[in-house]
């Protein structure tokens, strides 16, 4: 007997949300990103859980969009994406191609998110230090240009070695 996944298309709902991009790093996917949480398929439709990078993301009308869009083409009429805030989102959750894709871009992954303990996050006065090694020539000398870059998540640095100035994807 031929099942209602099989009459639309012959692939799952998660396998279909998967696909779906990021629109400010759209060499990552949400699953490679780490936001897309859960896709659960029902009679009545499909509900996808995503966790948005930080609070007031922008993208996160899009992305849903982006979803509702892919699976309505993908014959999945009924889509409800819902926001999950916890836990929050870390880049620690970025997939190790997810990584590969950024660097293979030019924008240097993040390293390991730091850790911080329960309680009241302390205000820190001046910027981080990171070590970032450059994407293009794989140099660790670099050096911070900005700490926004061309999104908020992200940090502007200029390598030493090749002169060459790159996206850095910060630690969250």
């Amino acid at each position: 007997m031929v099942t209602t996944d099989e009459q639309r298309t012959g692939t799952t709902a998660r396998a279909v949300a998967e696909t779906v991009t990021d629109p400010e790093l759209p060499m990552l996917t949400l699953a490679d990103l780490g936001v897309l949480r859960e896709v659960t398929e029902t009679a009545d439709g499909v509900t996808v859980s995503i966790t948005p990078t930080y609070s007031g993301c922008p993208a996160m009308d899009t992305m849903r969009d982006d979803l509702v869009h892919a699976l309505r083409g993908a014959g999945f009429e009924r889509v409800d994406v819902r926001t999950v805030l916890h836990p929050p989102w870390t880049t620690d959750w970025i997939t190790a191609c997810g990584r590969a894709r950024l660097a293979d871009a030019g924008i240097a992954p993040p390293g390991p998110a730091p850790r911080r303990p329960a309680g009241p996050i302390p205000v820190q006065l001046h910027p981080p230090q990171r070590r970032v090694d450059c994407p293009r020539c794989g140099e660790t000398d670099t050096e911070p240009v900005s700490e926004f870059g061309s999104t908020a998540c992200r940090a502007l640095r200029r390598c030493r070695a090749c002169g060459e100035p790159f996206d850095h994807l910060k630690e969250i």
